[in-house]
């Protein structure tokens, strides 16, 4: 017999990759997260932190070198313009599925109630300001910060 388990409360979404598929797989279970009444924390590191700079959130592609889930070659993959070719195969059919595109998706997921973070390490690594960053990002935080943040919920790392 399975035993019953709590309903989960708080979920913290650690983003550290700045691709199509790296960003878009944490903001789907925040929002889904969100629409099931749970508590969302995203905290944006590395190169995920590309999905809140104002300047690079635009212009988020597909990684076709190294993707064996894509199934093209690597050689392919490195074709001038396959990356942007893929992509706009993948948000076209993203955006079949009302998916939208990652500013209007992180803008609708803060309305929802989910918290955004930027990882003060990485933004000091690559020398980014608070003003570089969209203003739905409510802090920067060191990795303390977030676990403290983080405690007594479930982490996920895309």
């Amino acid at each position: 017999m399975a035993q019953a388990t709590e309903p989960l409360k708080k979920v913290s979404i650690i983003i550290s990759r700045g691709t199509l598929e790296g960003i878009y797989p944490g903001l789907i279970m925040a929002n889904g997260a969100r629409m099931e009444g749970i508590e969302a924390n995203i905290f944006f590191t590395f190169f995920g932190l590309h999905a809140v700079h104002k300047k690079k959130m635009k212009k988020i592609r597909v990684d076709t070198v190294g993707n064996p889930a894509l199934g093209i070659p690597p050689v392919i993959g490195m074709i001038p313009g396959m990356s942007a070719m893929v992509t706009k195969m993948m948000l076209k059919e993203m955006d079949k599925l009302d998916i939208p595109p990652v500013d209007e998706f992180l803008e609708m997921i803060a309305a929802a109630g989910a918290t955004l973070y930027a990882c003060k390490a990485a933004m000091d690594m690559f020398h980014f300001t608070r003003e570089d960053l969209i203003d739905d990002v409510s802090d920067v935080l060191t990795v303390g910060q977030f676990y403290t943040l983080a405690a007594g919920g479930t982490i996920i790392f895309t």
